[in-house]
């Protein structure tokens, strides 16, 4: 066997969440690491993320009153995962919370500031165990400028302008033109950014917070970070895995590496065969470039099983009339005077629910009912009241594609969108009176504080209820868009993969959407990809330091 071109102790995989974790916690454990993106950015589909972390039992949760025990976290993981096979084992989830403040800690501990939300709902605060906020968390906003050179290569600086928002900031900010404490919301967000500029910081939020803090964190350890070098082959003896071939720009290079190697290279929301396979749809995705299942094609070709592969982190999202990103929807959908409608003009979904429980709802109902695409019926009290992303820069190109209809009343909306005009009629009708009575009796719309977290509380008797009567109208198409996949290499406790042998395969870790969540076919918070992608690298590298 030719010789290696390079040893390190610990080969990483990738730059998002799951990628620095590891890296970042094997450099804290003494190993000499070396990072390695496909791409020509670093930060994964984590840097244009919201950046939110799901850590249910963080140490910060006392600072904002609240309280959580293990025993709690466990049972609502089993409430709202269930059984769904060894992706999410008993021992994963019990790996996943236990480690939660080792986690929090350490990346503190070294610089990371963290900011707890006390308001952010669990996203089925109503089941055994479920809270209704604390658990949730993310970074502060980073300063580009502590990057140095390097942010001109991060994927949230070529992608996003330097904006210092928060995840919880847009709870408020989404209806900061019809409520008092959105407006204020808005104006410290408002302060906050015109302070930032002022003192010449050039401060990013969201998932621009975390994967800059922790990329901070990498270059203050001394690691290397190599962009535009897959790995492209894992180089095993007996069953072990000893090193990888890392194609760069100048070459192949053999890469031995002594503790380990960690795949933290996202999913496959980009590759359309996969999609097309495993899906059934090419997909929709708010993932990046890049996101084309590469870590898991090689963890596959060392013999590593994988498991949920029909599955995504789904979302109902705004297709792009050029073909580009689809938009996530999260509050548009949720807040007052809105419906999803089927393509025969009939509701089928509670449209306030997590974004996974609406992307499934679209995808189930459409084996029955066309419903890709479906639409969003919008009063147009809702859109003079609230943020609509997807039309911040207008509506001219999504008229033009057809994408976004508009009609002065329901009867003539319904012929536009190809929709029976009696049908939408009874059903805009129908909602109407539940709007007035404050209950939605066909889908329990309104009825938790995840429901609420997104509604409005000046529109009574509840807030995500508001009737359809206020015209023009509009209707904009819909589609299962997802934030990436949630299938890949199964893996263990320690994020060791398995062997389609089932048993863990000496040396190969992996973390993140290139393996098979923890967390199954449900969403239990918001930050539910992040968090255990942050863990299960934390893991990797804790275990890989440990082995002789």
């Amino acid at each position: 066997m030719p010789g290696w071109d390079r040893e390190v102790d610990l080969l990483v995989a990738g730059s998002g969440a799951a990628a620095l974790s590891a890296a970042v916690t094997g450099a804290s454990e003494g190993l000499e690491v070396l990072v390695v993106e496909s791409t020509d950015r670093w930060g994964g589909t984590t840097a244009i993320s919201g950046g939110g972390l799901w850590m249910p039992g963080h140490p910060g949760m006392a600072a904002i009153g609240k309280q959580d025990s293990t025993d709690d976290i466990l049972r609502y993981m089993q409430e709202t995962i269930g059984d769904v096979g060894p992706a999410s084992s008993p021992e994963r989830r019990r790996a996943f919370v236990e480690s939660v403040p080792a986690v929090y800690r350490l990346f503190e501990g070294l610089g990371l500031e963290w900011a707890p939300s006390k308001d952010y709902p669990d996203y089925y605060p109503d089941k055994p165990g479920g809270m209704a906020g604390g658990r949730s968390i993310e970074a502060k906003p980073f300063d580009a400028r502590l990057l140095g050179e390097d942010a001109k290569t991060w994927r949230t600086a070529d992608m996003l302008p330097p904006i210092p928002i928060k995840t919880d900031d847009v709870w408020l900010i989404s209806r900061a033109w019809s409520t008092a404490d959105g407006f204020i919301r808005g104006a410290k967000f408002f302060f906050r950014t015109v302070g930032g500029f002022a003192t010449g910081k050039k401060l990013f939020g969201l998932g621009g917070g975390y994967t800059g803090g922790l990329m901070a964190i990498v270059k203050d350890q001394g690691t290397e970070v190599m962009l535009s070098s897959p790995v492209t082959s894992l180089i095993k003896e007996g069953d072990a895995v000893v090193g990888a071939e890392v194609t760069t720009p100048s070459g192949v290079l053999r890469v031995k590496a002594r503790k380990g190697v960690v795949l933290g290279t996202g999913g496959f929301a980009r590759n359309k065969g996969w999609r097309l396979e495993h899906h059934g749809i090419e997909g929709y995705t708010s993932a990046p470039e890049g996101d084309v299942g590469s870590g898991i094609q090689v963890g596959i070709d060392a013999g590593g099983a994988v498991a949920l592969m029909d599955d995504a982190w789904w979302g109902a999202s705004i297709p792009d009339p050029e073909g580009g990103d689809a938009t996530f929807l999260v509050a548009e959908r949720s807040m007052p005077f809105t419906i999803f409608v089927d393509q025969e003009g009939r509701r089928f979904t509670n449209e306030s629910a997590s974004y996974i429980d609406v992307g499934h709802d679209i995808l189930e109902h459409h084996r029955t009912v066309p419903s890709i695409p479906c639409w969003m019926i919008i009063d147009r009290r809702h859109r003079h009241r609230y943020l609509f992303n997807a039309f911040l820069t207008g509506t001219k190109r999504y008229k033009e594609a057809g994408i976004l209809v508009e009609a002065d009343t329901i009867e003539e909306l319904a012929p536009r969108i190809g929709v029976d005009p009696s049908v939408l009629a009874q059903t805009v009708e129908r909602f109407n009176g539940f709007a007035r009575a404050g209950v939605d009796e066909d889908f329990d719309r309104g009825r938790t504080a995840y429901d609420n977290y997104y509604g409005d509380p000046t529109v009574r008797p509840n807030p995500n209820l508001g009737t359809l009567e206020k015209g023009p109208f509009q209707a904009v198409q819909v589609v299962p868009g997802d934030l990436g996949t949630k299938g890949g290499l199964l893996t263990d406790e320690h994020a060791r993969v398995i062997s389609t042998q089932g048993a863990p395969i000496p040396g190969l870790y992996a973390s993140g959407n290139a393996t098979a969540s923890v967390m199954g076919r449900t969403y239990p918070g918001a930050g539910s990809t992040i968090a255990p992608a942050t863990v299960f690298g934390y893991l990797a590298a804790k275990h890989a330091a440990a082995r002789a």
